[in-house]
Formats: structure tokens, sequence, C-alpha cells
């Protein structure tokens, strides 16, 4: 893995906070990927080379899909994958479940943040990306939740924030 100078991290929003729900085909959610793709790209062409994502539903399977795509393109990019623990996807639909295994299978780390599910696993997910990074990318309406938790500590601990606006 990269040293955290080059390596940013992720945070986003899960698809009961998003406006289009679950609908990808969505025209603001596909701008929205479109914005992703594009603050993916600048971070890499400004030294980024190592990618961290929460792997949660909504925006970080969407970031996921993000840096895979960009991999093709920067093959000296990695991608890692934070859980914050094993059975994150287990109450997902088959579909997610699906997704979500497929795209674990192709990052380059998997680090599993706690052994079981805990009130404040997800957090110390969060934190672990935020403190492994200088950069983090976030999606984010504004509102208070996980997304903007995890923007505060990336601010109190100086690492750099891209916002992304939903």
């Amino acid at each position: 893995m990269k040293g955290r100078q080059s390596a940013c991290s992720f945070t986003g929003h899960r698809p009961a906070k998003l406006p289009w729900g679950n609908d990808e085909g969505d025209a603001r959610c596909l701008a929205l990927k479109e914005r992703l793709y594009a603050v993916a790209e600048g971070a890499i062409l400004e030294g980024m080379e190592h990618f961290l994502c929460g792997m949660a539903e909504g925006c970080d399977l969407y970031f996921c899909e993000i840096v895979l795509a960009l991999k093709e393109r920067y093959p000296h990019v990695t991608l890692e994958a934070a859980l914050p623990c094993p059975s994150q996807a287990d109450r997902w639909s088959a579909a997610s479940r699906a997704r979500y295994r497929a795209l674990l299978a192709r990052c380059d780390y998997e680090t599993m943040v706690s052994a079981a599910y805990s009130p404040g696993c997800m957090q110390r997910r969060n934190r672990y990306m935020v403190d492994h990074s200088s950069l983090l990318i976030a999606a984010h309406d504004g509102l208070p939740g996980g997304t903007r938790g995890t923007i505060e500590y990336a601010l109190r601990h100086g690492v750099e924030v891209v916002d992304v606006p939903l």
C-alpha cells in the first residue's frame, strides 16, 4: 500500500438519503457519477495513488466502480476496501450483495476494521479511512449523519476535503 500522503478516501450517502434512492438511471445520479469520476481522476493527476472505499450501498459503491474504471487508464492506482465488519452486506438485497462481492473481488486490498458488528464499527471504518489518507472526497447534502461526521473528523485532523454536492 502507498503512504498516507498519496492516499485518498471517500465518504457519501446511502440510497435512503439520496434524492433518487436506488434509481441509478436517474439523471441526477448519472451527473453525480460523472462529477465523482472527474474529481477522482483529478486526484490521480495530482499524485493520489491509493484509494480507500467503505463499500456501503449507494455512493461508496459508485466510487468503487469509478476507481476500478480509472485503474484501467492508470494501472499504478490501488484500491482498498475498508470494511466495517464481516456482516456489512448480510441484510442487503441479493442483487446488492452480488454487486458488493464482485467489486470486493476486484479490490487490491481488503481491511476489516472490526471483527464483528458493533454500534460504532461504521464510524471506526470511516476514521480508519481518514487516518490513512491526505484527501477525502465527499458526496454530501450538508445534513447531519455519518458522511458529515466523517467530513468533520477529516477537517479536525488536517485532511483536505473535496466536496462533491449531490
